[in-house]
């Protein structure tokens, strides 16, 4: 991948800034520059002067005037003004001929433009999706898809090699309750996801109402966990099997892909093993014949709590699984950063999984961090597989694309257009937000959904595709080609934003938050029809300046859009 400076204009911004208030006698001021609301108030905006005030002993818009004039100098010719506004901020706008210069310089790199190179030969692991088998794909876990391949993408646009892995509890409880059903029913061949899921709910009804199943369910999970029972091992591996293709099947239709397919009957052992070991050193203490990590002795007021680790029974729960995992990830694809993705509901868990971990092995803790999410909930509440009211992915998915087909009958476009509404409306949230899927606003074309971008990207494609004038691959500014007024390049509010990208990315990929890149693209797509509302593109006096930035911002939707992982129709 190319090099390509990020934040250059910033960075530039924040030195002359920084270099001004020094002259003042400003040393240890720290100021931030960012985007101003309104692009009519600037590209950028600094606090430099309210926060040296006080260490001046000034008045803070008294030093922000004096502050401009010198700014404006340090930055000549990158910007054509720096002014004061309300109680002492500064605000910046740069030059027509620097907005011409970063526009073009978006339709020259194309595909590369908003890539960079802050991560660099780091291996960074993500963990995202982790359906269980013997159970449906719930929207929760689509969820955890969505977001977890988006973060993937931001990860590789700034130059890391990714690696993802998804990890799924193939023993356990869960297992235990779906084959006790599928035996009871005398199934042995089972031939769909469906088919198991509800086994599982039945199962889990059972386990709850009758003790007697419940003890013989038990007795089947120790049995799972050795192995032994050829014909019962059998089942599991059928049933394990059909669950793991419906998976595969709605990877595809999500466009994602698994490095590694990680399962807890590889790291059960593992972990068991560890935590034995570790046990002997004083991590972890016997309690009523189970294994635990006394939470509260090491820190009850950062939320750790005391959590079982290897059952009186010999079995391994969640937490003594996750540290076989983490060893196991660090022998298969030795990394520089483990990033997992989970519900939000197990913050607590991994609280005391990490603090064990980092008494085990100190620098895989450190490089391991938990990235929770919110849920996508029913109305009636929150969904439970127990329970038997799980909204399975693939039922949300088809009764999208359904409702899509009444609004555009080719197949394809409705597909695109439905995974899009779904992906927005999950990406658009910030981190630990919550969702209710809403069909008809998901899908309005009026704004803030996923067909909202979709569609502006298509209108603009169908201009170019009308238009007889291909772009220069000349990445020089020819005023020619622009709109002059008094002497002046003319720069519309949609270049200043389309501008702005590779640090919105660069934003997005730091916080790990792919709803920066989706508010930013609702932003542009709004930009762009009223860009394209405000008069002709085509037999314009400045066609060739307005095709332009036509160009710049198909590549920058497009590059936006597959951050996402949503797919652009060419027509709609």
């Amino acid at each position: 991948m190319k090099a390509h400076a990020v934040a250059d204009i910033s960075l530039e911004i924040k030195k002359a800034t920084a270099e001004a208030l020094l002259e003042f006698g400003a040393k240890n001021a720290q100021f931030v520059v960012e985007w101003p609301v309104e692009i009519a108030h600037g590209d950028y905006a600094t606090n430099a002067a309210m926060v040296a005030a006080k260490e001046l002993g000034q008045n803070p818009r008294e030093l922000a005037s004096a502050l401009a004039p010198l700014i404006a100098a340090k930055l000549e010719p990158l910007v054509a003004s720096v002014e004061t506004a309300g109680p002492g901020f500064i605000n910046i706008t740069l030059s027509p001929e620097t907005v011409s210069r970063k526009v073009n310089e978006a339709i020259h790199l194309g595909a590369e433009w908003g890539k960079n190179n802050s991560q660099l030969d780091k291996r960074i692991i993500i963990e995202f999706s982790c359906p269980n088998p013997f159970k449906e794909m719930h929207i929760g876990h689509m969820m955890s898809t969505i977001i977890g391949e988006s973060i993937a993408r931001l990860t590789e646009f700034s130059g890391a090699t990714v690696c993802r892995d998804t990890y799924g509890g193939d023993v356990g409880p869960h297992v235990a309750k779906a084959l006790w059903a599928l035996q009871k029913k005398n199934i042995t061949e089972p031939v769909s996801a469906e088919e198991i899921g509800i086994a599982y709910a039945e199962g889990s009804r059972a386990y709850e109402e009758d003790d007697k199943v419940k003890a013989e369910i038990d007795a089947l999970n120790v049995e799972i966990y050795k192995g032994t029972n050829d014909s019962r091992m059998n089942l599991w591996r059928k049933g394990r099997d059909v669950s793991l293709e419906a998976f595969r099947d709605l990877y595809r239709i999500l466009d994602t892909h698994f490095d590694y397919y990680i399962f807890e009957s590889e790291t059960a052992p593992i972990g068991m093993r560890i935590v034995q070991d570790a046990a002997q050193s004083g991590v972890f203490e016997e309690s009523d014949g189970a294994i635990i990590f006394n939470g509260e002795k090491r820190g009850k007021e950062k939320g750790l709590h005391t959590l079982v680790f290897i059952t009186s029974r010999g079995t391994p729960t969640y937490e003594a699984k996750d540290i076989g995992l983490a060893f196991l990830k660090e022998e298969r694809w030795p990394s520089d950063e483990s990033i997992i993705l989970t519900a939000a509901e197990q913050v607590g868990h991994f609280k005391v999984f990490l603090a064990a971990l980092s008494e085990i092995a100190p620098a895989l803790a450190e490089k391991t961090h938990h990235v929770p999410h919110g849920f996508l909930r029913l109305t009636t509440g929150k969904m439970s597989s127990r329970e038997g009211n799980v909204i399975a992915a693939h039922s949300l998915i088809a009764s999208v694309i359904e409702k899509a087909l009444e609004r555009n009958s080719d197949l394809l476009i409705a597909e695109q257009v439905a995974l899009g509404a779904i992906k927005y409306a999950i990406l658009k949230a910030s981190a630990g937000s919550d969702i209710v899927f809403d069909y008809e606003k998901s899908l309005s074309l009026e704004g803030d959904s996923g067909p909202y971008l979709q569609y502006a990207l298509a209108r603009a494609k169908s201009l170019r595709m009308n238009s007889k004038h291909i772009s220069s691959e000349d990445s020089s500014v020819d005023e020619s080609s622009h709109k002059i007024q008094e002497g002046v390049l003319v720069v519309y509010d949609i270049e200043r934003r389309i501008i702005r990208f590779p640090e919105i990315v660069e934003e997005a990929q730091k916080n790990l938050a792919p709803h920066t890149i989706a508010h930013y693209l609702t932003q542009l797509a709004s930009e762009w029809n009223s860009f394209y509302a405000q008069g002709k593109i085509i037999g314009s006096s400045d066609e060739s300046h307005k095709l332009r930035v036509t160009d710049a911002f198909i590549v920058t939707m497009e590059n936006g859009l597959k951050l996402l992982g949503i797919s652009a129709p060419e027509k709609m």
